[in-house]
């Protein structure tokens, strides 16, 4: 096997191979570790390198159904026993995992041989991945630009070809938000739906789930089968979808679809011509395929809720350092911290149970009106991000800045504060207005390579679908693949030679 056959392989594919004997999984273990040694010192996408551990791992037994595929996990959430876990940030430098996660147990009962952690931005906080521990990952599409966040390590080592798929997670917009700018596919599933904890069962209060990234559909659909779960002590369940999400791919839509769309941003910032032509790509070959479209708003406020999901972060992050201050017995000064994290705490420690109980219930009424919507509308279909990916440093503060924002959050009253703290994210917010809506409402949401900008950067379009409905997400995501509309890795220039996925 070469390296070009490897690059070729989706992780279906891989696992096809290792059953029947063409490949073994060393060997593709040993081609990931080598793209792995070729790209990342210019991308630093992977933050910690398990080569001297994998190859002398045991392999499971070939009947799991991803068995000797290599694949990466994110550096937050996503714990192997005994590996570091640093979440991007320097105060947890050495932080051992003492158990692995319950989603890393179920992705190791599927077959798959760990190659190491992803880059990530600290506590995953913003849409770009640049830790000031780590440095910064670029863009294989071009590297003067960022893959996005929070799974920019994730994206930047799949577009590479290190791995066919890598573990995410997605409390804003950072499975989607990473596959816009990687051209990748990116599904978030349903609240409740994947793992969590062991001693977490409400990430972000329900903002957050942990998932996937890839680069075909049908391996996004077999980790969902391989994931789904009715977990008894998590906060949020969803019931099982017993059809199987790998197994209806190919069906076709029982009827025509009723499609909304929207290309305005929900909090009035520009959105570029090129996200505007993505969704008008996406939509002319929906009427073409018989659906009906039509372009609607969805009547949420997205300014407030984005002031509510701030509010939210403030106290979870405020908890966060709260719990660090105990163990570590000493307090966490702004030194210790990156800006964005800093800020979030100070305000936190401001906000009341009362304030923060009630930023929580105006999620529920955007779910209210999302709800409303999809009686009538199959799918919701937006940008997945405003623009292409923003040039690496472009998002992040610079220190005169930074030492403004840090005098300023202690002068002002919390209201103040939430004020400042809505600025400081507001040029992130610019590139990336359109995911946050599904993290808050918990519907699932997916965002489509189907677009390449004059620059050669590649844009998404966002699909949302009501709770529960991820098979219809993925059904359609397989029509459009199998079409001329979907990007994917054509123009990559670590694809360049690579024809096609292989199927």
């Amino acid at each position: 096997m070469d390296a070009q056959y490897f690059l070729s392989l989706d992780a279906t594919k891989m696992a096809e191979l290792v059953k029947i004997g063409e490949v073994t999984s060393d060997e593709l273990v040993e081609h990931s570790l080598k793209q792995l040694e070729k790209v990342n010192p210019s991308l630093n996408a992977v933050v910690h390198n398990r080569k001297g551990k994998v190859l002398s791992e045991k392999v499971i037994d070939k009947g799991a159904p991803f068995a000797g595929v290599p694949i990466l996990l994110k550096n937050i959430s996503q714990a192997l026993q005994g590996e570091p876990l640093t979440s991007g940030s320097k105060l947890l430098a050495k932080n051992i995992s003492k158990s692995d996660t319950h989603l890393v147990q179920r992705i190791r009962q599927s077959g798959f041989r760990f190659i190491g952690h992803t880059n990530t931005p600290e506590f995953g906080l913003k849409n770009i991945s640049e830790p000031v521990h780590y440095g910064p990952t670029r863009n294989p599409w071009n590297m003067e630009h960022s893959p996005g966040g929070s799974s920019g390590g994730s994206a930047a080592a799949i577009a590479s070809g290190v791995v066919p798929l890598a573990g995410a997670s997605d409390g804003g917009g950072s499975i989607r938000i990473p596959a816009s700018f990687s051209g990748l596919f990116g599904l978030k599933p349903t609240r409740g739906r994947t793992p969590v904890g062991p001693g977490v069962g409400r990430q972000w209060q329900g903002a957050s789930i942990d998932f996937m990234l890839s680069r075909t559909v049908r391996d996004s659909a077999a980790m969902l089968d391989n994931l789904q779960v009715i977990q008894p002590e998590a906060a949020f369940q969803t019931p099982l979808y017993k059809n199987g999400y790998k197994r209806t791919l190919g069906q076709t839509f029982e009827r025509p679809l009723r499609v909304a769309f929207s290309t305005k941003s929900p909090v009035g910032t520009p959105v570029s011509e090129d996200a505007v032509q993505a969704v008008k790509k996406t939509i002319s070959w929906l009427e073409e395929q018989g659906h009906h479209v039509e372009e609607k708003d969805n009547g949420v406020d997205g300014v407030q809720l984005m002031r509510d999901y701030y509010l939210m972060n403030s106290g979870e992050i405020s908890s966060v350092i709260q719990k660090m201050e105990q163990g570590f017995g000493r307090k966490i000064t702004a030194e210790d911290v990156e800006i964005e994290t800093w800020l979030l705490h100070v305000a936190g420690k401001s906000v009341t149970a009362a304030e923060f109980s009630a930023s929580l219930a105006s999620w529920d009424v955007a779910a209210a009106n999302m709800a409303k919507l999809h009686e009538t509308y199959d799918f919701y279909i937006t940008p997945a991000t405003a623009f292409t990916a923003p040039r690496v440093g472009e998002l992040t503060h610079s220190q005169s800045e930074q030492e403004k924002l840090r005098e300023s959050v202690q002068l002002l009253d919390k209201q103040g504060q939430q004020e400042l703290i809505y600025d400081m994210f507001l040029p992130s917010l610019t590139y990336t207005p359109f995911t946050q809506l599904a993290n808050l409402t918990g519907q699932p949401a997916m965002s489509l390579p189907v677009f390449l900008s004059d620059e050669g950067l590649p844009l998404g379009v966002q699909v949302m679908a009501s709770k529960g409905e991820e098979h219809r997400l993925l059904q359609l995501a397989y029509q459009i693949e199998q079409s001329d509309l979907w990007v994917g890795m054509k123009g990559n220039p670590f694809f360049e030679s690579v024809v096609e996925i292989s199927k």
